[in-house]
């Protein structure tokens, strides 16, 4: 069978880090490349591996991709601190292993929980963002500063077996998460020469929460369907807001 690595980005996760690092404790491999914390992240981390290295924030895929620089094995789960892996998903990453992959890399479920009830809506469910198994020598992340895409040479497939998100432990963690992605966001997309235009500042906010509640049946979550959909309405026009800030102070 083949073996696997597991890695976990980590910056101040010290609240949720433990059960991310126990659900893969079951890896030939761990390796947690860290952003510098300034909490207990690392120390909580060293329990589980040695190998704990630290490395500067210059956006989301240039990490991911030096995390995969400091891996052993062929096949790799990547894991983010607010995420476990299910005993379900272990038994098929390890039959599929041990019979050989069919595909290169493979996108894994995840079931997010938000404001104590499991999103089954809002384009939150299946939640596939990118593959979480795969080969790292045919598999590549690009070097977003934030929701980075990926490059795959080879086949792609589907596990069944799920990952558990547990992203923002209340509101507050939200807004703070929100502040810091809208800012990359905004980043992103001056660095992307993309232009800004009054009205994105309402017709993308409102298209948002029509997608999330409408269109992706936010209404069937219920209180939390509603939150939510508000909630990335009102990051869409943060980010925008934040891009004329930047587009104004360069102009």
């Amino acid at each position: 069978m083949s073996k696997l690595s597991a890695y976990v980005l980590t910056y101040n996760e010290e609240a949720k880090v433990r059960e991310a690092l126990e659900s893969v404790s079951w890896a030939d491999e761990i390796v947690v490349l860290d952003s510098h914390s300034t909490d207990r992240t690392e120390s909580i981390c060293r329990e589980y591996t040695d190998k704990v290295y630290q490395c500067d924030f210059e956006g989301f895929g240039k990490l991911r991709n030096h995390a995969l620089g400091l891996l052993t094995h062929d096949w790799v789960l990547s894991i983010d601190a607010d995420e476990r892996a299910t005993d379900e998903l272990r038994k098929e990453i390890q039959a599929v292993l041990s019979q050989g992959p069919d595909a290169d890399a493979f996108f894994v479920p995840r079931k997010n929980l938000f404001m104590g009830r499991w999103i089954r809506h809002c384009g939150w469910y299946p939640d596939y963002r990118q593959p979480q198994l795969f080969n790292r020598h045919r598999f590549r992340y690009r070097e977003d500063l934030v929701h980075e895409g990926f490059e795959l040479d080879g086949r792609v497939g589907y596990l069944r077996g799920h990952v558990l998100q547990y992203p923002f432990l209340n509101l507050e963690q939200y807004l703070q998460k929100m502040r810091r992605y809208s800012t990359l966001m905004a980043e992103q997309m001056a660095l992307r020469e993309r232009r800004f235009h009054v009205h994105q500042l309402v017709t993308h906010p409102l298209f948002s929460f029509f997608k999330m509640y409408g269109l992706r049946q936010g209404f069937r979550d219920g209180m939390p369907g509603l939150i939510l959909s508000l909630l990335y309405a009102y990051y869409t026009f943060v980010k925008y807001a934040k891009l004329w800030e930047r587009t104004k102070a360069g102009g």
